[in-house]
């Protein structure tokens, strides 16, 4: 008996082993619990409600293999912040081709960027689309002033009631902004799936429009080629005596970036239902936001609106659009649907 029983322990050792290493581990990306919380299998966080993910380990970082369908791959930052990771949630499409057009995805606050991969699943299967939405960790990217803000203030202090920043100080160095990634993610897919499109559509939602127009103003310089800017909170204005990021005050600028960034496609797209009847998401109300509206319709109207005077001050053209879309509030579903219907069926 001792023998069958050694017998069956050393049978049964390397298939443990094996299931050791091929168990999947599931986390929640978006959680701010998602570094200490972890599961052996998908389904719904039970702390947030939103969907589990399979955990990728270091080794994969920078490996970008792209089957048909959804995945998700990880890049670092780059040499100055290869420290810190960006996951990103991709769907290829069934017809995709050399020719597909790209849309690389921006989320709101929550950085649930699988969730908006997944809604704008059937667009790309209909229109041959390659999705890329990304990831922010708040590990990485913690709070607003990293996220929204795209690093472009540090040292940040806020009230208790985290309704007021206190104090902050100004980053002028665009080496450390994340306005970079996106053409070097887009140049990292291109080299692996060898296709001939030369530029990538953007859509970014609530704190993700933030992130894009500010990416417009602050980075003219980008490969980008559609940008649609959604429903954001509050925006940065040309005006010189707000301070950044409020206005122009406090950050270097330069009038030819401004006149390359009135060159850029951009779509100021707003949803005609987020006004002051809105209650979904967290609307920032200050003194220095509510100069802008005391809603998103009206701030977005204010930040196209006060940049297309700029503009004409300087005398160049402006390709900015104010873009309403009809009976849709602080919905990124519905704004992506809309986006995705803009942009690749009715163009």
């Amino acid at each position: 008996m001792r023998l069958i029983a050694v017998s069956v322990l050393f049978l049964l050792t390397p298939l443990l082993a094996v299931s050791q290493i091929t168990k999947n581990t599931y986390i929640c990306p978006p959680c701010p619990v998602h570094d200490t919380l972890t599961f052996d299998h998908d389904g719904v966080c039970p702390v947030c409600g939103m969907n589990l993910i399979q955990k990728r380990d270091s080794s994969d970082i920078n490996k970008i293999d792209l089957h048909t369908g959804s995945g998700n791959f990880i890049v670092d930052e780059g040499s100055s912040n290869n420290d810190k990771m960006i996951t990103v949630f991709y769907h290829k499409p069934k017809n995709f081709s050399e020719r597909s057009p790209v849309m690389m995805v921006i989320p709101g606050a929550g950085r649930n960027g699988h969730e908006y991969r997944d809604v704008w699943v059937e667009a790309s299967e209909e229109y041959g689309i390659l999705i890329l939405s990304l990831h922010y960790p708040e590990k990485y990217y913690p709070e607003f002033w990293s996220y929204n803000l795209g690093g472009m203030i540090s040292e940040v202090e806020i009230n208790d009631e985290r309704t007021a920043i206190l104090s902050y100080e100004i980053n002028n160095d665009p080496e450390v902004w994340i306005w970079d990634d996106f053409d070097r993610i887009f140049s990292k897919v291109k080299n692996e799936l060898q296709f001939e499109t030369e530029t990538y559509d953007m859509f970014g939602h609530s704190a993700g429009g933030q992130i894009l127009h500010r990416m417009t103003l602050f980075k003219p310089d980008n490969n980008a080629g559609r940008i649609l800017a959604s429903n954001s909170g509050w925006y940065t204005t040309p005006s010189t005596d707000e301070k950044f990021p409020y206005g122009l005050n406090g950050i270097t600028t330069t009038d030819e970036q401004f006149v390359k960034a009135f060159r850029a496609n951009l779509k100021v797209f707003l949803g005609e239902a987020d006004n002051e009847n809105e209650t979904r998401g967290h609307l920032v109300r200050s003194p220095e936001t509510d100069k802008q509206g005391t809603h998103r319709l009206a701030r977005g109207k204010y930040f196209h609106n006060k940049f297309k005077l700029y503009a004409d001050s300087l005398k160049t053209d402006f390709n900015w659009e104010l873009i309403i879309i009809p009976d849709v509030g602080h919905d990124y579903k519905r704004m992506s649907k809309a986006a995705a219907k803009y942009l690749y069926a009715l163009n």
